[in-house]
């Protein structure tokens, strides 16, 4: 252990052993000879979270413990996810969970978490949460002009939805933009297209998930009527920790995209698609959260044709719910009408909003 790490918790101790909430807080001596008191918050994994009351949330790692004292029931999580509410205490390299009428002792091994009464109705939230519960709503609202030479009008509207639970994933997202000009008097639009869909996910095991998924497009510039998409298969949690997750998957989707070109005859293509892709999610800094999505859609039926979609954005908190956000969503065809290019980027930057429930 670090000297300043040592140094403040020493600090810590001293201060605990004249409060006069000393005599039942939790108790914790490092293998190091090290002293924290304080109040138990949870362990999740191999950090162990304790709350202090003159230094605030401290953490440590459960195999730097050498015992532990409750003086206030814990909801403890055993082998086989049992949980148990009680007091536990080391004794002989071992630690006694208290259980009224059952104690018993098991390996420090054994003891899968650790969590107080908030921490356990936070996880049973997870668990099973409401129709209404866990959702996040991120999204904003960018308006820009010009009045002179000539006059521009544009607006986008990025909308996105998410609610994880701890066997869950449900998304949704909508976003357009549509502008024009006026120059000399004459009016055309320069953009006009509208993005949206919803996915699901759900948990197998730990690692391992199902996903399904629809996906609808509008785009005048891309002679792009409507273009509807239904697919599902499966993926991995290749990585996930603090900082953020992992997901790659693949599976089958069947796309339908209705075209009308100019000049007509306006035409309908229906092919199934084989996809693959990634899901990334990481937490720049405690105000900075990046997002980014990627699929490829092969073309089965026209063998050689594909799709490619890929989503980012990022978003800086400013307040407890205004955000700075920056996204970017690219659709590339390999196909498209003739006199119409592969490419169609949206972007946009401006002030947003997050509202958490």
């Amino acid at each position: 252990m670090s000297f300043i790490r040592r140094h403040k918790l020493s600090i810590f101790l001293s201060f605990s052993c004249l409060s006069p909430g000393a005599a039942w807080a939790d108790r914790i001596v490092l293998k190091d000879g090290d002293r924290v008191t304080g109040a138990i918050v949870k362990k999740d994994g191999q950090i162990v979270t304790i709350q202090s009351k003159n230094f605030g949330s401290l953490t440590l790692k459960w195999d730097d413990i050498a015992s532990v004292t409750t003086d206030q029931p814990l909801n403890v999580v055993l082998a086989g996810d049992r949980t148990v509410k009680a007091d536990i205490r080391t004794q002989d390299n071992r630690i006694q969970v208290a259980v009224p009428g059952a104690p018993q002792v098991v390996a420090p091994s054994e003891i899968v978490a650790l969590r107080n009464d908030a921490e356990q109705k936070a996880h049973e939230r997870l668990l099973h949460p409401g129709l209404l519960d866990l959702w996040t709503i991120t999204g904003s609202l960018a308006i820009a002009g010009a009045k002179g030479n000539a006059i521009t009008r544009a607006v986008t509207t990025p909308l996105n939805f998410a609610r994880v639970s701890s066997t869950s994933r449900t998304t949704a997202y909508f976003n357009s933009i549509r502008s024009s000009a006026t120059v000399n008097g004459v009016n055309a639009q320069t953009a006009n297209a509208i993005r949206g869909g919803w996915g699901y996910g759900r948990n197998l095991t730990g690692k391992v998930f199902l996903n399904g998924f629809n996906d609808d497009e509008f785009d005048k510039f891309q002679s792009l009527d409507l273009r509807v998409v239904l697919g599902g298969g499966a993926g991995y949690h290749l990585w996930a920790g603090e900082a953020g997750k992992l997901d790659i998957l693949g599976g089958g989707a069947f796309n339908r995209e209705s075209f009308d070109p100019a000049p007509r005859p306006v035409f309908t293509r229906k092919s199934g698609e084989a996809y693959w892709g990634d899901d990334f999610t990481f937490k720049v800094n405690s105000r900075t959260n990046v997002i980014q999505g990627f699929r490829m859609f092969n073309n089965l039926t026209e063998t050689g044709q594909y799709r490619m979609n890929f989503d980012v954005g990022a978003t800086t908190a400013l307040t407890g719910w205004l955000r700075w956000t920056v996204s970017v969503s690219d659709r590339y065809l390999s196909n498209p009408v003739p006199g119409r290019k592969n490419n169609d980027l949206l972007y946009t930057a401006g002030l947003g909003f997050t509202f958490a429930r």
